[in-house]
């Protein structure tokens, strides 16, 4: 299972991205309906991250036919980042407080989406490996 003559289906990253953006959507509704209707405009829209900053550029890159996995991997962290900043930003603003240090989540993600796109010319034929 998994060797070099399996023909066991591949992740994309397509797929991973959309699952969280589930992922995240789900986590959103349920957190919001245990919070006793107080919602956060950052916990709903942190579904949107994956969505955008990481599904539509992967889909870019499979039409291409090229892998960026440089750019790929900066992106995946800034994704990272930036749902985690939304989420924590989220759960402190229903909790009713907010927090400098958040800050740090936004800066790392906009430094990793800053790397991506310097590297995102980059590209590759093959696996590495």
């Amino acid at each position: 299972m998994g060797g070099p003559g399996s023909i066991a289906p591949r992740a994309t990253p397509q797929k991973g991205y959309l699952w969280a953006s589930a992922a995240l959507l789900a986590f959103a509704l349920v957190y919001g309906y245990f919070s006793h209707g107080v919602w956060s405009v950052w916990m709903l829209g942190a579904f949107v991250i994956p969505l955008l900053w990481g599904f539509v550029p992967s889909l870019l890159e499979a039409r291409e036919g090229k892998k960026r996995i440089v750019s790929g991997y900066l992106r995946l962290w800034g994704v990272a980042c930036f749902s985690v900043g939304a989420v924590m930003s989220g759960v402190l603003e229903i909790y009713g407080t907010t927090n400098r240090l958040l800050l740090v989540y936004f800066l790392a993600a906009t430094v990793f989406f800053a790397s991506a796109l310097i590297c995102w010319p980059v590209k590759t034929d093959g696996d590495i490996g």
